[in-house]
């Protein structure tokens, strides 16, 4: 009888060379499980040691520059989502902006300090996926995996769709081509993606800190005026702000309150990706994390501050940032730092969903409820499977889309806060199954923010349903779906295979090896070699036709096959169609019912030739009888490749 031991049924890979630690969480209060790694998690005698691959991982400014750029870029379209709603209230309205930004700051630095918690919690990565697992069981897990992955894809579209609707702006010549600007730029980011996660990270290094650096000097300069420097970039633009209005809505706030939560997408990023961080993973994590919320905060508040102090107003084709950068720097070379730098952020901010997707699928092939390919890693510590899969649903939405990016947005930031939503409730209810010191106050500050992000979720929804978010709606039940359906077939997969039961002991069966061949050449020698060595009993097989043009050929072998005398009886299997694998097949089943205690082995002999165009040369004979021998038998199947060298020579 076989015995059962524990198996989780995830992929199996050879040893992850650059672990830091390797340990077991008891009981699954941090989400990892035995044998997972915790990257530079915090020890008990908080040390970690140093990893031989540490060049591929992050250090806490290249997370940064990694993770950070999707919330970094929100700052060019946050502001203005607020001001465009309230606009609907006329100036009196716009009073309101500086107070519902300092909401959305204060829900920002509850998300952080959540999420600082989450990465200490579950050094593995995963973010609110990881939470919902452990505390709220595998279907809220789920919604909160599909919520951040379709998240992520429209966070590739909508960036490069933005980034390039900023280049066309500016150059009015390129509008037409902006869907193939749109796949060019996303081709730049998977390239550089596919060379690792700190490659990338040093790319847009520069970037970040040119943008950081602008809006922050924009603040600051801003502040230090009475009155706008200039307004020439909204001069002769019809403005949007309504007239006659003096009265300010809840339902009015709450919209704005929700559309500028759209700046808070990007703030999970690091929580999925903390494995990609250098060890003490954890610590480099969190201080990236409140690096963000920190830089964020400061240029949201800064931003909404210049607003009300320039009295701006919205206007038809002019961003709002482009008005405060006239307002604070005039007209002048620093006005076109700022609008160049947040068009190339923009473009960019779609790293973020290419640091923190690829570690998340991973995840969930780990889990069973995607491809195992998934969990693979490259040399560089690169999920490649996983970047490629997101570069090519992004890409197949750029196109969908025209690259418009007004296409897109509707369907933005809704999924964020699902995954906000479910991440918060799920550490309420870690704090209340742990109960370490202050851990009232901590579920108090996440029930909080659950609070605020699935009203904002609820409101997001439903302001923009009817304006493209019901596909979004009705997607997310479907990858839900989708994964459901991948556990079960690896469910079923498990049992045909036994998995988690120890297999009987091997015993040796007699065995049996047919080759296939079809004339006499170096290549026939070399498979019965391997069949003789591999075997108890060989015999070559050839299909013969009894036509008059098959028959000089199948007499030549017969009589070629009698002077050579391999020592190994040759077979012909006559067949009234050209068919080819079908006799072979037919003849293996049949020795499968008269020989049922022999293993059956089909070894078919091919040509490799040295370069690539000459495959096309080949007559496909091996792929043909494998594809018969498969589909109709059980016998193992061994395809044995003869190498050609490009000067003629085998080897």
């Amino acid at each position: 009888m076989a015995r059962e031991f524990p198996h989780d049924g995830r992929p199996e890979e050879p040893p992850d060379t650059g672990t830091a630690t390797v340990g077991i969480r008891p009981g699954g209060t941090g989400g990892s499980r035995p044998g997972d790694r915790v990257d530079g998690g915090p020890g008990p005698a908080g040390t970690a040691t140093e990893e031989p691959d540490a060049r591929h991982r992050l250090t806490a400014l290249q997370g940064l520059a990694a993770l950070s750029l999707d919330a970094m870029a929100s700052v060019a379209y946050g502001p203005e989502s607020i001001v465009l709603v309230l606009a609907a209230a006329g100036s009196y309205g716009l009073g309101f902006t500086l107070p519902v930004t300092l909401a959305i700051t204060a829900l920002l630095a509850v998300l952080v300090a959540s999420y600082r918690q989450v990465i200490a919690a579950f050094p593995n990565g995963g973010g609110s996926y990881a939470v919902a697992r452990t505390h709220l069981g595998r279907r809220a897990a789920l919604v909160a995996a599909a919520s951040l992955v379709l998240d992520y894809v429209l966070n590739v579209a909508v960036s490069v769709t933005a980034g390039v609707a900023a280049l066309t702006s500016a150059f009015p010549a390129l509008y037409g081509d902006r869907t193939v600007l749109c796949l060019a730029v996303l081709l730049l980011i998977t390239g550089i993606n596919l060379r690792g996660i700190v490659d990338s990270a040093k790319a847009f290094l520069v970037p970040t800190a040119v943008f950081i650096g602008a809006i922050l000097a924009m603040v600051v300069v801003g502040l230090f005026r009475s009155g706008p420097a200039s307004t020439l970039t909204a001069d002769g633009h019809a403005s949007v702000l309504a007239g006659n209005a003096t009265t300010v809505g809840a339902l009015l706030l709450l919209k704005a309150f929700a559309s500028g939560c759209s700046a808070l997408t990007g703030v999970e990023a690091v929580a999925n990706a903390v494995p990609s961080f250098r060890a003490p993973a954890v610590r480099r994590a969190q201080h990236t994390e409140v690096a963000l919320g920190a830089l964020l905060g400061v240029m949201l508040i800064g931003l909404s501050v210049l607003i009300v102090r320039f009295h701006l107003q919205p206007v038809a084709g002019v961003t709002v940032l482009a008005q405060l950068a006239d307002a604070s720097f005039g007209h002048n070379g620093a006005f076109y730092v700022v609008q160049f730098a947040t068009m190339v952020l923009l473009a960019l901010a779609a790293n973020t969903s290419f640091g923190g997707l690829p570690v998340l699928m991973g995840l969930l092939a780990r889990d069973n409820h995607l491809p195992h390919v998934f969990g693979l890693k490259a040399d560089r510590q690169v999920h490649r499977h996983g970047v490629l899969a997101l570069a090519a649903v992004a890409a197949a939405l750029l196109v969908f889309s025209g690259g418009d990016v007004n296409t897109l947005v509707p369907l933005f930031a809704i999924g964020v806060f699902v995954g906000f939503t479910l991440c918060q409730i799920g550490m309420v209810r870690h704090w209340r199954l742990h109960r370490s010191p202050g851990w009232r106050g901590k579920a108090l500050l996440n029930g909080f923010g659950a609070l605020l992000t699935g009203v904002s979720a609820v409101v997001v929804t439903a302001t923009k349903f009817t304006e493209g978010a019901w596909l979004l709606v009705v997607a997310l039940p479907l990858l839900v779906l989708a994964f459901e359906a991948v556990h079960r077939a690896y469910d079923r997969i498990g049992a045909r295979l036994g998995l988690g039961r120890i297999p009987e002991p091997p015993r040796r069966a007699r065995s049996l090896v047919i080759v296939p061949v079809s004339h006499l050449s170096r290549l026939t020698c070399e498979a019965l070699n391997a069949a003789v060595s591999l075997g108890d009993e060989v015999i070559a097989v050839t299909v013969t036709h009894d036509t008059p043009e098959d028959r000089p050929a199948t007499e030549a072998l017969r009589r070629d096959w009698e002077l050579w005398n391999p020592g190994v009886e040759l077979l012909e299997l006559p067949s009234v169609t050209r068919s080819l694998g079908r006799p072979i097949a037919a003849y293996v089943t049949g020795l499968t019912d008269r020989r049922p205690g022999t293993r059956i082995t089909v070894l078919i002999p091919e040509a490799e030739p040295a370069h690539l165009w000459q495959r096309l040369l080949q007559n496909q004979r091996g792929a043909v009888v494998a594809h018969a021998v498969r589909r109709d038998t059980d016998a193992v199947i061994c395809r044995l490749r003869f190498r050609l060298a490009a000067g003629g020579r085998a080897r």
